[in-house]
């Protein structure tokens, strides 16, 4: 399964945000049901299915637990990730620490990423937006130059 897109939603008073229907039949369309919304990078947040967690659990324990670094993440991730549910309307309550956390307001935007889902503060999406697309081509070459041999 291939989640992509952007999609600009509201948060409502108690914290609930729409999935959009495309993004809603990909994560239904994998047979999954348990999602987890788990601490993101640059102040976002990220929706994971259970086996897509997983992945990314195996790779965190296969990291030494000797190096400080390796338990700091592990256990700021793992503490703050909680289990939530889609509601008849299509809709997951964001827990009120995790939209703390990354500074959600009124507006937010979801952005498909490959195996999950990103949760955003809209303006702060935009600049990173805004800050890092005249470079695209640089960052492509980055990213790519760092794949493994096997990729």
């Amino acid at each position: 399964m291939l989640l992509t897109g952007t999609f600009v939603r509201s948060l409502d008073e108690k914290l609930r945000v729409a999935i959009p229907k495309r993004l809603r039949d990909d994560l239904e369309a994998a047979g999954e049901t348990k999602l987890y919304l788990v601490p993101g990078t640059d102040r976002s947040l990220a929706l994971y299915q259970e086996p897509a967690l997983e992945r990314l659990a195996a790779r965190l324990s296969a990291a030494s637990p000797a190096q400080q670094e390796v338990r700091a993440f592990n256990r700021l991730f793992y503490a703050q990730a909680q289990r939530v549910e889609v509601d008849v309307q299509g809709r997951i309550r964001l827990p009120p620490e995790l939209a703390k956390l990354a500074g959600l307001s009124k507006e937010i935007v979801l952005l498909g990423v490959s195996d999950h889902v990103e949760i955003w503060d809209r303006p702060r999406w935009e600049d990173y937006l805004a800050s890092r697309a005249a470079n695209y081509d640089e960052i492509a070459e980055r990213a790519w130059g760092q794949q493994s041999p096997e990729a």
